[in-house]
């Protein structure tokens, strides 16, 4: 790849090689002035020499800076070294400020002189017209590469050079008048080119300060604002706070999510967040935080199975009911059963209080402890008559009951445990939930009482298509 076609890929180099083409620019343009003022007496143009050379010094504070600005953030500069350029920038218009009382000063006392003698020739004229040619073309070059890569340095070298244009053209204003016989108009035009410096450095300076006092960019606040509340999951935005940094904009934001979402899924409406203020500003950091949010269509059981999945404990068979005004809770909750019973009373009662704090102390409560089923059981398929005697049993019993039919894909498989038994059935597609629960747990019950050695038996119910 060419050097060129790496400039104009790499931000960094567009910045530095419009820094070096200003500091030349400017350098050329102080001479020139200078030259001129000198051989033809005139107060405004020396002036504008001197504000000329006051952006020598700027573009060359610019370049250092946009090259600092670019190194990456450190041990000590966590957020990297952006703002070297709102520090340069500040400089800049303390040297505006400056030029101005000094330019002022000036003409203010060749105001109170007699007679001045300017010999504003041709060349002097000549010389200002390429400036302002010079000043136009550098002035909308680098604002044109500083907007693209939202530099602060190179913003306040584009308001350089079109402070130099507006007030060439003032210079050539005031030259003029004193050759129509206007003898105070370079010292009029001197206190207007003072002026435009000052209201330059103004503008400048408010832009940097805030930049510096980390104000926030209030045109991308309601954008980002947006975009968050936009993202599928966010409940909220809780709180959003930015700032910028040279061309980055960094900040915080804390988005509501419900809390009976996984972790996982929280995780995921992060990413999805800010992949979508990327898509939209790019030079964007933004941290996101999520904070759990209770929403109004909760049920009693959901928010009770988040109570207990914070602190990692399996509970079912769970029982919510009013009585008169209060809520009485029963569930079963699954604890290793080689704890002891003690330690397990006091996992139980830890429960029992979280719940408390979600539903109010007037809850009742009870807790019953069951040992938990061994996390892998080593397992074989029974002989062939178990099997047979297994699956004939199960037809038998869903057919007494008359709701369970189509008894099929029957597995019996036995463990230290006992014999683990999974089968398919089919049920009316038309039966509650209930109803099926009910039957299914008939067949369960005629099994265990045949088979006592039945540890686990889970019979799937499926659709029967030709009821």
């Amino acid at each position: 790849m060419s050097d060129t076609t790496h400039t104009a890929n790499d931000p960094a180099a567009r910045k530095a090689a419009a820094a070096k083409a200003s500091i030349a620019a400017s350098a050329a343009l102080t001479l020139a002035k200078l030259v001129a003022g000198l051989a033809s007496g005139s107060l405004a143009l020396i002036s504008e020499a001197g504000h000329s050379a006051a952006d020598v010094a700027a573009t060359v504070l610019t370049y250092v800076a946009v090259r600092q600005a670019e190194k990456p953030a450190d041990e000590r500069h966590h957020y990297g070294h952006g703002k070297v350029e709102s520090l340069a920038a500040l400089i800049e218009t303390g040297l505006l400020f400056g030029l101005a009382l000094v330019v002022a000063g000036q003409a203010a006392r060749r105001l109170g002189e007699p007679e001045v003698e300017i010999d504003a020739g041709w060349p002097i004229f000549a010389v200002l017209f390429f400036s302002i040619v010079i000043d136009f073309v550098r002035a909308r070059g680098l604002r044109a590469v500083a907007e693209e890569t939202q530099s602060d340095a190179l913003a306040a070298d584009a308001l350089h050079f079109a402070s130099d244009l507006v007030s060439s053209a003032l210079v050539i204003l005031g030259l003029a008048a004193t050759r129509a016989g206007f003898a105070q108009g370079d010292a009029l035009a001197a206190i207007g080119v003072a002026a435009f410096i000052a209201i330059a450095g103004y503008r400048l300076g408010r832009r940097t300060v805030a930049t510096l006092l980390d104000a926030a960019p209030q045109e991308l606040v309601p954008q980002i604002q947006e975009i968050l509340r936009a993202t599928p999951g966010v409940i909220a935005v809780e709180s959003l706070r930015l700032r910028t940094a040279g061309p980055k904009v960094m900040g915080e934001a804390v988005i509501g999510v419900a809390r009976t979402l996984p972790l996982e899924r929280a995780a995921r409406i992060k990413e999805d967040a800010n992949s979508a203020i990327l898509r939209a500003i790019p030079s964007a950091q933004i941290a996101l935080a999520t904070r759990p949010i209770a929403l109004d269509d909760e049920t009693v059981i959901e928010r009770i199975l988040l109570v207990a999945a914070r602190r990692r404990i399996q509970v079912h068979h769970i029982i919510a009911q009013t009585v008169g005004e209060r809520l009485s809770i029963t569930l079963d909750m699954e604890l290793d059963g080689g704890m002891s019973h003690g330690r397990a009373h006091q996992i139980a009662c830890d429960l029992e209080q979280a719940i408390r704090e979600e539903f109010g102390e007037s809850i009742e409560i009870e807790t019953h402890i069951e040992p938990s089923e061994p996390q892998l059981l080593a397992g074989q398929d029974a002989e062939p008559q178990t099997q047979r005697a297994i699956a004939d049993a199960l037809a038998r019993h869903a057919a007494r009951g008359g709701k369970v039919s189509d008894v099929h894909d029957v597995r019996a498989r036995e463990t230290a445990e006992g014999l683990v038994v999974n089968y398919h059935c089919c049920v009316d597609p038309q039966l509650s939930v209930d109803a099926t629960h009910a039957a299914v747990d008939e067949v369960e019950r005629a099994m265990r009482n045949e088979f006592p050695n039945i540890l686990r038996i889970a019979g799937h119910a499926e659709i029967n298509d030709h009821s």
